[in-house]
């Protein structure tokens, strides 16, 4: 099984390799099918691994393939560990990133950088691979890290626009705060573990609890509770959670196929992963789980308020994305992992399928992003209409649709659990089920149906996207509708991460909601008779139909009227000023400190040219006694000799 989990990583590297440096030599064609290939044979490989695990019972795999170095005691390897957790990511990761490679042979048709892209995003790939494979710290931080570099290389991927550089730039620097802590984490495992393998490290996850460490004078703090803190911070920039969530909507400037892989299966799905993967220690740590908790139901509702203000047809979908991540989070700190990771893979399906319809529709508009420009387009795109369809239904968890299987279990779950913040967090998603409904109808009714608002130039050219754009949406629809009714039992109920996840509490908030669950169709009568999640998401569908279709002229007169509430949604809540005017111009003033105490007055002031002010005035005073004159120098040696005699005598 060695080679097989080491060609799932190397494919999509050794394709990256040939397209980004023989670009020219094998050609646009070269370059894709030399990519799509190698994401092919891991997406075969992992789907292999995944029924060779899952299924016939094959035992996990946890084994160093290289030595990388050794410091005293401390090795530092890379090695893979492939168990239910990890052949589920790998089969998710690989199988949205196909669908995007080819997407993307239509959408970048005309792109001068085609092979560049394709390079990147093969990579990209190749990077998450390695996290989610990675049996120790050193390569989940590689990864991590990895991940980070290309994402900033494909955000910014148009650099000659000024707005993708800007969003790059900003990705990068939230991300380090964000890595930052993940950092710290990571070292005070190492300072008080000894070691940076996983199963060594949470060997000793209760003992570690037990040990306090003084942040602060007077105040003791638990050595688990810090270092999971810490690794939630990085969680948080990488997973896009309030306040580090500034960059996410702004990676709208790069291509819609990289919006699509970052926000469904790379990326953002990485800060999910890793505290699903670190339960065992998060488990002894209930102040983490608390302020995970917390953020990820902060995330879920507030920013998902954002998405009903936007016009930017992928700015909106950015959003809901931000809020989603948030449902995981709150899954994760109630302690429902499967519930989190179950709703990470259906909604992996379909964000990917929004994002590429999203960019389906710019195609046929000539690029025109603004829902306000758009409308009617249900005659003119039937493929991407009936995909978007299915994506925007999954999405707002309508009843047998995936997103509807790992929502509604999701909900329940943060329902039963006790952990403080928990009553908070419930109604946050509770009623993020409404915002999440209006906002997505409200697109998916601007977009496809209603009057017709392009220009009369676009009109004329709207057509359905070929079938290399088509196909990809096609094959992400099925799994969008379908996935939840195959997988929920085994994967959220069937105790498929038994041996990956660990719960301190058993049967723990989903094995509760286990007890009671007798099949897919029970489970769709039991949350229509006792959630009001399916009641809320009509709610929401039915006020978007009415305010945008049927009384267009409501959502303007609201917002006069609410005009203090619309303006700090349209601003954002005011992070990116807050950013702006406190954060980086703050770090600008202190920065131009130093530079004018440290550069300008002590370093070019006191040492360079203090230290030739020096030279010249020694230098002046060594002139002014060379006189030239010979008795002056007679003098000068008589007196000296003088002096020397009269030392001698005296000594």
């Amino acid at each position: 099984m060695e080679i097989i989990y080491l060609t799932i990583v190397l494919a999509p590297l050794v394709a990256a390799v040939f397209s980004g440096l023989l670009g020219k030599q094998i050609g646009r064609s070269g370059a894709h099918s030399i990519t799509i290939a190698g994401v092919f044979i891991s997406f075969l490989l992992s789907l292999y691994a995944l029924k060779a695990i899952a299924i016939d019972g094959a035992p996990i795999f946890n084994e160093s393939i290289y030595r990388w170095g050794s410091v005293g005691g401390l090795t530092m390897e890379v090695g893979f560990l492939v168990d239910h957790l990890t052949v589920l990511m790998m089969t998710v990761v690989t199988f949205v990133s196909l669908a995007v490679h080819i997407y993307t042979i239509g959408y970048m048709h005309d792109d001068e950088g085609y092979q560049r892209f394709f390079s990147y995003i093969s990579l990209f790939t190749f990077a998450m691979l390695m996290l989610v494979m990675s049996n120790n710290f050193l390569q989940l931080f590689f990864g991590w890290e990895a991940v980070g570099v290309i994402s900033y290389l494909l955000i910014g991927f148009w650099f000659k626009k000024e707005t993708a550089i800007s969003a790059n730039m900003k990705a990068f620097l939230v991300n380090r705060v964000g890595d930052f802590g993940f950092l710290l984490g990571i070292a005070a495992l190492l300072m008080y573990a000894g070691s940076l393998d996983y199963y060594q490290v949470f060997s000793l996850a209760e003992d570690l609890s037990e040990q306090s460490i003084e942040l602060f004078s007077g105040m003791q703090w638990s050595v688990l509770s810090v270092a999971c803190i810490c690794l939630f911070v990085g969680a948080m920039g990488k997973s896009a959670q309030v306040p580090l969530h500034v960059w996410l909507p702004d990676s709208m400037e790069g291509p819609t196929p990289i919006s699509a892989l970052i926000h469904a299966a790379t990326m953002v799905t990485a800060g999910i992963f890793m505290v699903a993967r670190m339960s065992p220690l998060f488990e002894f740590s209930q102040t983490a789980l608390s302020l995970v908790l917390i953020i990820g139901a902060t995330t879920a509702f507030f920013t998902g308020l954002l998405g009903v203000v936007q016009h930017d047809i992928k700015r909106v979908v950015a959003y809901s994305t931000l809020s989603q991540l948030g449902y995981m989070t709150v899954a994760l700190g109630a302690s429902a992992y499967a519930a989190g990771i179950f709703h990470l893979m259906t909604h992996a399906f379909f964000k990917a399928l929004l994002f590429l319809a999203a960019g389906s529709v710019i195609i046929a508009l000539h690029h025109e992003q603004d829902i306000r420009k758009m409308g009617g387009l249900r005659k003119y795109m039937p493929i991407t209409y009936w995909t978007s369809l299915v994506g925007t239904l999954a999405l707002v968890g309508f009843p047998g649709f995936s997103g509807f299987f790992s929502k509604d279990a999701l909900i329940e779950a943060v329902h039963l659990s006790t952990i403080p913040g928990s009553g908070y967090a419930y109604w946050c998603v509770l009623l993020s089920v409404f915002v999440t409904a209006l906002y997505s109808f409200r697109v998916f009714f601007l977009v496809f149906h209603g009057k017709e608002r392009m220009d009369s130039d676009v009109k004329k050219h709207v057509k359905e996207s070929p079938t290399v754009v088509t196909l990809p949406l096609i094959l992400l629809a099925i799994p969008s509708i379908f996935i939840g009714w195959l997988t929920i039992e085994p994967v959220l109920f069937g105790g498929f991460f038994n041996q990956s996840i660990f719960i301190l509490e058993t049967p723990g908030v989903v094995g509760q909601l286990g007890d009671n669950f007798h099949g897919p169709l029970s489970f769709i009568v039991h949350a229509a008779t006792a959630s009001a999640a399916i009641y809320l998401a009509a709610a929401g569908a039915l006020l978007a139909w009415f305010l945008y279709l049927k009384r267009p002229d409501l959502p303007q007169l609201f917002k006069e009227k609410l005009k203090i509430i619309h303006q700090v949604l349209e601003n954002k809540y005011y992070f990116d000023s807050f950013n702006e005017n406190f954060i980086a111009k703050g770090a600008r003033m202190t920065a131009n400190s130093f530079w004018r105490v440290g550069d300008e007055f002590f370093i070019d002031g006191l040492i360079v040219n203090g230290s030739a002010r020096f030279v010249r005035f020694f230098s002046g005073v060594m002139r002014s006694i060379q006189s030239g004159y010979l008795y002056h120098y007679a003098f000068v040696m008589v007196v000296g000799l003088a002096i020397i005699i009269g030392l001698l005598i005296v000594g």
